[in-house]
């Protein structure tokens, strides 16, 4: 594997994670056939590789522009320039799906206040009596004075 800048203090650092990887390869295989621990490890460092690749490139690109982050289009443009123009079409396509995928998550934590089953007015009311609770509790507590223990009753109703 090639030196990596920045001198990590562990290669697994830089790696993808190795259960993922060979699980990959195994869904990618006939199930008649099975691949050797050194292949599967050597297969791993070549994706370790790429990556790396693509990542040192995509870097340079973004440099070039002045620019402080990578952005996709830095990706494809180095896959472009190091001679991997077929996978373009399809990296643009996972992308593409992948920005899908986080606009629907964006609307589902949106909607987090919808899944809760009550109303706004409902969630309000519960909110006030759980704040007209604690302020009867707190009053209480002011209108007994300091206790000879210092330490606070538990809450849950438990000694």
């Amino acid at each position: 594997m090639s030196d990596y800048e920045g001198n990590p203090t562990n290669e697994d650092d830089l790696s993808l994670p190795r259960a993922t990887v060979y699980k990959l390869i195994g869904e990618m295989l006939p199930d008649d056939i099975t691949c050797a621990k050194d292949t599967r490890d050597l297969l791993l460092d070549c994706c370790n590789e790429f990556i790396h690749l693509i990542a040192s490139e995509s870097n340079e690109i973004c440099e070039k522009e002045a620019k402080k982050t990578i952005a996709a289009e830095h990706v494809l443009s180095a896959l472009q320039e190091l001679g991997f123009e077929k996978y373009v079409t399809e990296v643009q396509e996972a992308y593409a799906e992948h920005r899908k995928q986080q606009t629907k998550d964006r609307g589902r934590k949106s909607t987090k206040l919808s899944q809760l089953g009550m109303s706004e007015e409902e969630l309000l009311r519960s909110q006030e009596l759980l704040f007209a609770q604690a302020r009867m509790r707190y009053q209480n507590q002011a209108t007994q004075g300091p206790s000879s223990d210092s330490t606070p009753a538990p809450t849950n109703g438990t000694q």
